[in-house]
């Protein structure tokens, strides 16, 4: 039983673990802070187990959204929690709209969907001493769970020299970079990519911005600023800021350019086969040094236990008995004492929805209660999959 975040006894008793699935059982626990009572909901996941494992959840496109209990059902996931932080609102530029798109990097039965946009883009919560916006957690292709950094490594090459890639299906660009958009962003524009600056999220947008249109290998088309619309299969458009937008001034249509592109994981491991963005809270079982005591919210987290085989999917609950919430320190100290090794926070607030589907259901139910009184639609989260 846990003693509760501040030392205390938990308010109530903890409900008992309930089968989802082989492997897969879902439990609530109420936790005592001086504000309060918390509510967690959790999925406890056995990674081990045959049938077992976990995936990205997403609408199909990078900058889509849409109600977690719809993703997991389209994707016949038994469970699941919501994901990334993401550009939901976009009030610092005016007339540029939001992407709805995720902050960090993002993989997909193995193929990278997104890089990460700069740390100082990133929207959330201000990040722990040394966190930044390319951390994440997932599962390797050995189908153990494990936290990492996931690293662009890309290049255009033409007649006109090769340059590296700046980005990749992200709302916001380094400053001087050119990105890559391919059909996995979607329809939304891409004007937000020149916006903000390495530094600053509110700085102005640029007016040095060129796009570039590459179908089969060559130059299709070019643009003075980023465009919008659905990117067909098989086209990709480069987008350029400063710097970057000089170099594709330098294409003209017709011309062959050849693009590269992948996710690599910064400390040399093997890639991630389903990775989501999110900063660690622990580490080798000790809370992250830094970590907000002082700010209670409504948080959505995953834990992962020392062997890589287990996992907890936590999710608040946002009803107004329980909204009081965690602080990041406490929701430390809480995937510790469930017997996690390595923890990340992941969205909250309005997004914070955890899913599961009970014994003969034909889909998931929302467990825990969203704050805003209803399923807030995101780009992408956890799925939950169990043979039976």
């Amino acid at each position: 039983m846990l003693a509760g975040v501040a030392g205390a006894p938990p308010a109530r008793p903890a409900a008992a673990w309930a089968r989802v699935a082989e492997g897969v059982e879902y439990r609530w626990l109420d936790l005592a802070s001086p504000r309060g009572t918390a509510r967690a909901h959790l999925l406890s996941v056995e990674l081990d187990r045959a049938g077992v494992s976990l995936g990205l959840l997403y609408p199909g496109k990078v900058a889509a959204r849409s109600a977690l209990s719809s993703l997991a059902d389209g994707a016949a996931a038994v469970g699941g929690v919501n994901g990334d932080f993401f550009h939901l609102t976009e009030s610092q530029h005016p007339g540029v709209p939001a992407t709805g798109a995720p902050v960090g990097p993002a993989v997909a039965e193995g193929r990278a969907l997104k890089a990460a946009v700069p740390t100082a883009q990133r929207y959330g919560p201000a990040l722990p001493r040394g966190a930044d916006a390319r951390q994440v957690w997932g599962v390797g292709a050995d189908g153990t769970a494990r936290l990492g950094e996931l690293v662009l490594d890309g290049a255009v090459s033409s007649a006109a020299g090769e340059w590296p890639l700046g980005g990749l299906n992200q709302y916001a660009l380094p400053q001087g970079s050119v990105g890559l958009f391919t059909a996995d962003w979607g329809a939304a524009s891409r004007a937000r990519a020149v916006c903000g600056s390495d530094t600053r999220r509110d700085a102005p947008c640029v007016e040095e911005a060129y796009e570039v249109t590459v179908r089969a290998g060559r130059v299709v088309s070019v643009a003075g600023a980023p465009g919008s619309g659905p990117i067909a299969e098989g086209t990709s458009v480069l987008v350029g800021r400063e710097a970057g937008a000089a170099r594709l001034r330098r294409l003209a249509v017709g011309d062959r350019v050849r693009l590269r592109y992948g996710l690599v994981a910064a400390d040399g491991g093997a890639p991630f086969r389903f990775a989501v963005g999110g900063f660690p809270v622990l580490r080798s079982g000790v809370p992250v040094a830094g970590l907000d005591g002082a700010v209670a919210a409504v948080r959505t987290a995953a834990g992962i236990g020392e062997s890589g085989r287990r996992v907890w999917l936590l999710a608040l609950d946002g009803s107004p008995e329980f909204r009081q919430g965690l602080t990041l320190a406490e929701l430390a100290r809480v995937t510790a004492e469930l017997g996690a090794a390595e923890a990340v926070n992941l969205d909250g607030g309005g997004s914070s929805t955890l899913v599961a589907r009970q014994s003969g259901a034909a889909g998931v139910r929302v467990l825990n209660h969203p704050s805003g009184g209803t399923q807030r639609p995101v780009p992408n989260g956890v799925g939950v999959f169990a043979a039976g």
